[in-house]
């Protein structure tokens, strides 16, 4: 005998097998982003305390200048290694939630289909088109979840190779100042 409540109980248990999962990730991912945030802010002192020892024995403009130039490199490389962590975990994160959601979604259709078939395998005489336009719903929905999901990885895959150029681009931009800085200082 088909029995509909015991099939969409097994699609719940399914949805909140997901969501543990979902939760045990974004845990994850905050403990990743909180000791990034950690290892900055022991940087950030350091830094600090180097700086300050750095300007109490500068002596004249020259050695200021050398100073000043050499303090902002490492800032900026500071600055890109920061931004490069948290982009990598939160790249990290993206492909892993929409892992979740594409095997979660895998699962769903796959139930919904189960379902579709053995309720139109009982379903009364004369309905055979509220099946059809359900399982032609059903088909529809998947193809455009499809579609969705290859745009949203090409979107995804365009971004990452900007973000990516951007960083090279700024790290070469900041070698660039620190030996045009330098190129002054030795004038």
């Amino acid at each position: 005998m088909y029995n509909a409540t015991e099939q969409f109980a097994d699609i719940n248990k399914v949805g909140y097998d997901n969501a543990v999962k979902l939760a045990s990730m974004s845990l994850e991912k905050a403990e990743r982003f909180t000791k990034l945030n950690l290892q900055a802010a022991k940087v950030a002192l350091e830094q600090g305390v180097f700086t300050a020892n750095a300007v109490a024995g500068i002596k004249d403009v020259q050695e200021l200048a050398a100073v000043r130039a050499k303090l902002t490199e490492a800032g900026v490389q500071n600055a890109l290694g920061y931004s490069r962590g948290v982009y990598q975990i939160a790249s990290e994160a993206q492909a892993d939630f929409s892992e979740l959601a594409e095997e979660a979604w895998a699962s769903y259709t796959k139930g919904v289909a189960a379902w579709v078939e053995k309720a139109s395998k009982n379903a009364p005489a004369g309905s055979d088109f509220a099946v059809t336009a359900l399982k032609s719903t059903v088909a529809a929905t998947t193809a455009a979840f499809d579609q969705f999901s290859k745009a949203t990885k090409q979107v995804v895959s365009y971004a990452d190779a900007s973000v990516r150029a951007a960083s090279a681009n700024a790290a070469n931009v900041a070698k660039a100042t620190a030996k045009t800085t330098k190129g002054r200082k030795a004038a």
